[in-house]
């Protein structure tokens, strides 16, 4: 498995500076700032990437878990919440959401898979010292 990098540049302080962040691959490369981060600003922050690679990570877990198990999802859509407190300057909580279209498989059964995604994805696993909730439907 070949090693996963970023680069993130950053000039001037915290609030007056500005900063530059580009993916390693080159799907992205963009701006951000105090304001994109701290407030509504134009450009990107660590916490929306961060949710980005979470929802991607379950997603993709949560379907080869189903699948494994001869349950192939059509579609599964995953969204992550994630919340840095202001105070502590932690992300201490992350909200999955997941809506997933999985043909002939019963609410219960679809409930034990999300869970166990959201336990063992490997994005989950290293955000660990975050409050995860998970709020799945089974389309």
């Amino acid at each position: 498995m070949p090693v996963r990098s970023s680069d993130a540049t950053w000039e001037g302080d915290l609030k007056n500076g500005e900063g530059h962040l580009s993916l390693g691959s080159g799907a992205f490369e963009g701006p951000y700032s105090f304001l994109s981060r701290f407030e509504d600003g134009d450009g990107t922050n660590p916490e929306e990437l961060i949710a980005a690679a979470h929802a991607g990570c379950y997603a993709m877990a949560l379907s080869n878990d189903l699948a494994s198990d001869g349950h192939e999802p059509e579609r599964v859509d995953a969204t992550a919440n994630v919340h840095l407190d202001m105070e502590s300057l932690t992300i201490d909580t992350i909200e999955l959401v997941v809506e997933a279209s999985v043909p002939g498989i019963d609410e219960e059964t679809f409930m034990e898979y999300a869970e166990g995604a959201k336990e063992n994805c490997p994005v989950s696993r290293v955000l660990a010292g975050a409050e995860i909730s998970l709020d799945a439907t089974l389309l």
